[in-house]
């Protein structure tokens, strides 16, 4: 029981530093210079040396509090993975417990453009916010199909109901719609809209040194969380031939977490009012048709 729990701090630090490699070798594929593992350390090393900036009047106990949260949230999403036959914490209701962490990571994400009392921050809070609510939408309706072959609200059961079957292969456009959730809770490519470079940095403006690092290096671990998620919930988690779970599971976060990336780094992001009415008048309606069809052949 205690090196299931000690997968999840092993899996964030491998995945965190995993995950920044993979962004800076990701540019590399449209002709970029691109960095490479050893770039990716030096990065952070870089960020923890630099001063630390203090704006007027700041809300102190939530400037430290958000990436906190927010990486605290990638942790307890993380946990109720299963890594072989067993998640680290197990529980009948992970997938409720995936979305909690869902929903509360825009609280964070506001939380940390609140807190600095300056506007850049402010507009890239109030805007993740206006994105991000609707996309919980459908990321419900895509985690409530995900879970209608096992019948329960278990991540567990849900891995052992793709034994026979993937559930990438009885529902491709499942994990579409949830790779859309992924870029939207660390905030990447398309739906970088908390920290986008068009408001001077979003929420993280006014971030520098240790705060700053800390800030990128919870956005890296909430990138790790959903793409283990992602692998137990539509790629079989630590289901395979040959090879220990757990390795399988981490070959399998690993893809997800490149392709995520690479979608974070290939797809232009449009203006707010559009991405609005793409998430309501496109996403929902198609998420709700992905559930009705997932549930038709789960009946039948």
């Amino acid at each position: 029981m205690i090196w299931l729990l000690l997968t999840v701090p092993v899996t964030l630090a491998v995945g965190v530093w995993l995950a920044a490699t993979f962004d800076r070798l990701a540019p590399a594929l449209w002709g970029a210079r691109a960095g490479g593992p050893v770039a990716a350390l030096r990065d952070g090393a870089l960020l923890l040396r630099r001063q630390t900036v203090r704006t007027e009047a700041p809300d102190d106990l939530n400037r430290r509090l958000a990436p906190v949260v927010y990486l605290a949230l990638a942790a307890i999403g993380l946990s109720v993975v299963p890594v072989t036959h067993a998640a680290p914490i197990e529980s009948p209701v992970g997938i409720v417990i995936w979305g909690s962490c869902e929903a509360l990571t825009i609280i964070a994400v506001f939380l940390h453009g609140w807190s600095p009392n300056a506007p850049f921050p402010l507009i890239g809070a109030y805007r993740y916010a206006a994105i991000a609510l609707p996309v919980m939408l459908p990321s419900m309706f895509v985690l409530i199909a995900a879970a209608l072959p096992a019948e329960s609200l278990s991540v567990t059961a849900i891995v052992e109901s793709q034994r026979e079957v993937w559930n990438v292969v009885r529902q491709p456009l499942g994990l579409a719609l949830f790779l859309l959730v992924g870029l939207t809770l660390t905030q990447r490519g398309p739906f970088d809209f908390a920290d986008g470079a068009d408001i001077a940095g979003g929420t993280s403006a006014e971030d520098s040194g240790a705060g700053r690092a800390l800030w990128q290096l919870a956005r890296l671990a909430m990138l790790t969380a959903f793409s283990a998620m992602a692998a137990a919930l539509f790629l079989g988690g630590p289901l395979g031939p040959g090879l220990p779970g757990p390795v399988w599971l981490w070959l399998k976060t690993a893809a997800i977490m490149a392709l995520t990336v690479l979608l974070g780094h290939g797809i232009a992001r449009t203006t707010p009012g559009r991405m609005l009415t793409l998430l309501w008048i496109v996403a929902l309606p198609v998420s709700f048709l992905h559930l009705a069809v997932s549930g038709g052949l789960a009946l039948w």
